[in-house]
């Protein structure tokens, strides 16, 4: 027998929380995560100078931790109402699954030698979570409405924006958000490749089913220019396709982030590439670009949430 569709479940702020803004992908690999932790700064930085945080809804692979420096923190503390205060870092708050994870399992070393050059470490980061559908909501539902985003009381009133960093696809985690809370706005990231547009279709309709407002869509690794000729390279094609789909779905495209070196190192390192000065030596090689492209998308974001 097919189950009888029960009531809407009822969207709710979440507590100390004025905007919420979603990041999605549908497709994993095209940078969501980086694109998430930036677009945040950017916000922060903006004139309006708003009070923003952003969380990790990322169950099975957080990245918030290392992209934020903030792989080696103690966990959380919690306030008298067993909530979770959020760790801080450049200015934001920062709340992931990442932070609540055991140390476990410690890998045994096959020699005594340390790779020095690497920037992998036993922490959170190796410890898998094996969960069936209900933990994941369970957990997810904690991480959207038992966080104190007041700071333990450091910042009145709570935040004015999050930004939430969702997981690959459209399954509990995206739903549960949508379903739960009021999304003010979500911004789609995609690759200029028609299989990445196969899973922008599916995100953009997941969207409108549950009635969260999309901002448009941003189109990350868009292109590479050369440092020595100056000439752009569309390495995975030309955005066409993507733009006549995006044109199609009604959604605007708002912005092209150039392929460049430094957005990546710049999560290694746990230092975002928004940060003024920490990359000024490289701001012939494209940083300039992405730093335009993320303050004029937190603009639109600004703008349009109120």
């Amino acid at each position: 027998m097919i189950p009888r569709r029960g009531k809407a479940p009822v969207k709710s702020r979440i507590p100390q929380v004025r905007r919420v803004v979603a990041v999605s992908s549908a497709k994993g690999g095209v940078g969501k995560s980086t694109v998430a932790v930036n677009l945040a700064m950017a916000l922060a930085m903006h004139p309006s100078r708003p009070r923003v945080g952003i969380l990790d809804l990322d169950i099975f692979g957080p990245s918030l931790p290392r992209i934020m420096g903030l792989r080696d923190a103690p966990e959380p503390e919690v306030n008298n109402f067993n909530h979770i205060i959020p760790l801080v870092n450049h200015g934001l708050q920062c709340m992931s699954m990442g932070f609540l994870l055991s140390r476990d399992p410690q890998f045994p070393s096959k020699t005594n030698k340390t790779d020095m050059g690497s920037t992998w470490r036993l922490n959170q980061e190796s410890a898998p979570i094996v969960w069936r559908g209900l933990m994941v909501q369970k957990a997810t539902q904690q991480l959207l409405f038992e966080v104190d985003w007041s700071g333990g009381g450091n910042i009145p009133g709570g935040i004015d924006v999050l930004v939430v960093d969702l997981p690959p696809g459209t399954g509990d985690v995206a739903l549960t958000l949508g379903q739960l809370v009021h999304v003010d706005g979500a911004v789609i990231v995609s690759t200029a490749q028609d299989v990445a547009l196969a899973d922008v279709k599916k995100g953009v309709a997941m969207f409108q089913k549950i009635k969260v407002p999309i901002l448009g869509m941003l189109l990350n690794m868009s292109h590479f220019r050369c440092p020595s000729c100056t000439t752009q390279h569309d390495l995975f094609g030309t955005s066409a396709s993507i733009e006549s789909a995006a044109e199609e779905m009604r959604l605007e495209i708002l912005g092209k982030l150039p392929l460049v070196p430094q957005l990546s190192m710049s999560a290694d390192r746990g230092v975002p590439l928004m940060l003024q000065g920490f990359y000024d030596a490289d701001s012939d090689s494209g940083v300039t670009d992405v730093r335009s492209t993320m303050s004029d998308l937190a603009e639109t974001v600004v703008s349009r949430i109120g």
